[in-house]
């Protein structure tokens, strides 16, 4: 239609101008180039993501509510920490007080635009939200124990094995941020879907997920225990958007079976190969010399077990054979439900809206 919007343009970016009112089918419900109206949440046809919606926000928390007071006096005792366990906590934080920006901007401005399936844009309306949750806790470790901000957020600019990663990531956030960029071609298909197993499967899934285990680790040693809390909180929403990730690029796989070429499978299992190795390079220049329970073979090891199972996860084979799980105790970490004294910290069985009081 001459100087106005097409229907399937309308449905798709979810505007209101649709011409036709045809009610919705579940089953012409599409994860990418779908023609039914993005704007009709219900019927649901992708009932597992609606359910990690709601899982999600069953999980929410907030920094603040968590006591820095035993890390600040051990952070400012001279004697607290050694220079190694300070580099850690410090690189750390490096990586991942813009990370977390990074896969907030790749979701806004990149895949939520592309992505034609209602019950999965509710989802991810919920992940950036915590993304910048998350960047407001590493922030508010930062600033909480007084380190360098200039030094700590300009790391992936300054430190190699930082700005690496980063590296890495860009070129698939750039691709979907693109305004001129649009799905419905096998090559632009294959490249959002690519976009969305790196962001799943090696930014969350690997470079998140594997990294949480140096501060939880200081954290089992009664170090650093605020700041180990609320990556403990991280880990679990981290550890969500992973699988959320992996299920919708399962999902795309298996509407568009043509995209799934051995090609590009092999091109997947390259780039795995290649985070896997950016991550080992981070391990050696964290832990130079390791600390006490941590060590840059001992995580090495750890990122490949993790970097096999998001490869299964995804129908791939394992590239890392013979490799076991050095940290058993990582999975403990996703259990929140213990009993803790309320003096001491947050109660750790979250509420929903439902269940607070507002009087």
């Amino acid at each position: 239609m001459a100087g106005g919007i097409s229907q399937d343009q309308a449905r798709h970016d979810g505007g209101i101008q649709a011409q036709s009112f045809d009610r919705v089918n579940a089953e012409d419900k599409r994860i990418i180039n779908g023609r039914a109206d993005v704007n009709q949440l219900v019927p649901f046809k992708y009932q597992w993501a609606w359910d990690k919606y709601l899982a999600a926000c069953a999980n929410h928390w907030m920094p603040q509510e968590v006591q820095m007071a035993r890390d600040i006096a051990l952070w400012k005792d001279p004697k607290g920490l050694t220079e190694d366990e300070r580099r850690i906590v410090k690189r750390n934080l490096g990586f991942f007080v813009t990370a977390d920006s990074l896969a907030a901007n790749n979701i806004v401005l990149g895949t939520y635009r592309h992505i034609t399936a209602p019950e999965c844009r509710q989802y991810m309306l919920r992940q950036a939200f915590e993304e910048a949750i998350h960047t407001h806790a590493y922030q508010y470790i930062v600033e909480s124990i007084g380190l360098d901000e200039g030094e700590i957020f300009n790391m992936y600019h300054e430190v190699a094995s930082v700005r690496e990663k980063d590296e890495f990531l860009m070129p698939f956030i750039e691709t979907l941020t693109d305004p001129l960029f649009k799905t419905g071609t096998f090559e632009n298909d294959q490249k959002l879907l690519r976009s969305i197993i790196v962001f799943a499967g090696i930014m969350e899934g690997l470079f998140f997920y594997v990294g949480f285990s140096q501060i939880l680790s200081m954290g089992r040693q009664n170090k650093m225990t605020g700041a180990a809390e609320q990556y403990q909180y991280i880990l679990r929403d981290e550890s969500m958007h992973c699988n959320f990730g992996i299920d919708m690029a399962n999902q795309i796989k298996q509407e568009n079976p043509e995209l799934w070429t051995e090609a590009f499978q092999q091109e997947i299992i390259d780039l795995f190969r290649k985070g896997t190795d950016l991550e080992c390079a981070y391990a050696d220049d964290t832990m130079p010399r390791g600390v006490l329970g941590l060590n840059a073979a001992v995580f090495k090891d750890y990122v490949k077990y993790i970097a096999n199972r998001r490869l299964a996860q995804l129908g791939l084979p394992q590239q890392y054979p013979g490799v076991l799980n050095p940290f058993p105790w990582m999975s403990e970490m996703m259990d929140l439900k213990k009993e803790k004294n309320f003096f001491e910290t947050r109660v750790t069985e979250y509420q929903t809206g439902g269940a607070l009081s507002w009087d």
